[in-house]
């Protein structure tokens, strides 16, 4: 690295990719192609995006072999650019690291394990047998609960709260105001009262996984909630108590996954999906956005529900058809056997 920045020689052999340009220029950010200075790299991963590309003022710009043609400037010939982009952003990164140590105003139980080389922020809360691992950052304000345990590497931004018994994996991301362990759902209902059941259960996250602001996972009724290696989850997540989750999993958000629902690995479930509880999904699923799952998926592929946007006035033609269908389909049943009947008589005819 030099003074203020990264070589194009020293990015590309990074990537492992190809330079066409002048191997000292020396970058000092990433930006968009349309906002990107002369010290800045940008890259190409949607093709609409590929009429900037002329006007772009980028210092080198990240693409595919397919596409360094099209570009006069200095290129990075890489498989996949926004990969690549992806690899260099932490080259980048602007977030301040926490310093090993407990901050004065933390509260850390002497019960509980801090390693040496973790940080523990402002006002944190660390109760009695939680188990904090080495290099882990614990923002201001978050609280991990009773036998907790935050494994190495992790990081809890600011005020989120781990309840007990949540034990999380190596190299956790978990983004402000998420909740982990709170209380599902749970009550039954006697003559119109509801009792509450008491959840016993907790949760078991995996490595690598993410978690983002304002995420709620609930602890199980009586076995855990489990989310598995690599699980990916965005802003304002609801998952129910007893929920599964398989490795590689990405979720975006406000998705809703009522309670024991199992979903498999390496799916894909857009924007305000909702799924029932107690069905099963399998591996390899992709659930286009605001779907409403209501029933088992037994076969990997691409799956949707409801209505795609419209004008409005196309789109008030088109429920007031759906409040047809009913009587429309009455009338077509009735057709039908006056065809056969019809059909069946010219054949009597002709056999005659």
């Amino acid at each position: 690295m030099s003074a203020n920045g990264y070589t194009l020689g020293q990015l590309a052999e990074l990537l492992e990719g190809s330079l066409r340009g002048d191997a000292g220029i020396v970058v000092t950010g990433l930006a968009t192609l349309q906002d990107a200075g002369p010290t800045q790299l940008s890259f190409l991963a949607n093709s609409q995006y590929r009429k900037y590309l002329a006007e772009t003022r980028a210092a080198a710009v990240l693409l595919t072999a397919e596409d360094a043609g099209r570009h006069d400037g200095a290129v990075l010939v890489v498989a996949n650019p926004y990969l690549a982009y992806a690899r260099l952003s932490h080259l980048f990164e602007t977030r301040p690291a926490g310093a090993p140590g407990i901050h004065p105003t933390a509260v850390v139980a002497p019960q509980a394990q801090v390693h040496p080389s973790a940080s523990i922020g402002a006002y944190a809360v660390i109760e009695a047998g939680a188990c904090i691992e080495a290099g882990v950052e614990i923002g201001a304000q978050c609280v991990v609960g009773a036998r907790s345990r935050v494994g190495e590497g992790g990081r809890l931004a600011p005020r989120v709260t781990l309840y007990h018994d949540v034990i999380i994996g190596k190299r956790v991301v978990i983004q402000s105001g998420a909740v982990i362990g709170g209380e599902g759902f749970g009550f039954a209902n006697e003559k119109g009262s509801w009792q509450k059941i008491a959840q016993l259960g907790g949760v078991r996250i995996g490595d690598d996984v993410e978690i983002g602001s304002n995420t709620t996972i609930d602890r199980g009724a009586l076995a855990d909630t489990v989310l598995g290696n690599g699980v990916k989850l965005d802003n304002q997540i609801m998952i129910a108590h007893n929920v599964q989750i398989g490795d590689n999993t990405a979720m975006a958000g406000c998705v809703g996954i009522s309670g024991s629902t199992r979903i498999g690995r390496n799916c894909m479930i857009a924007g305000g999906v909702g799924m029932v509880g107690h069905i099963e999904v399998c591996d390899n699923v992709f659930v286009t956005g605001m779907t409403m799952v209501t029933r088992s998926i037994t076969e990997p592929g691409s799956y949707s529900s409801g209505t795609a946007m419209q004008p409005a006035a196309e789109w008030r033609k088109s429920a007031a058809r759906i409040r047809q269908l009913d009587d429309m389909a009455r009338r077509l049943q009735q057709l039908e056997k006056q065809l056969a009947a019809v059909t069946s008589g010219n054949d009597s005819s002709s056999d005659a």
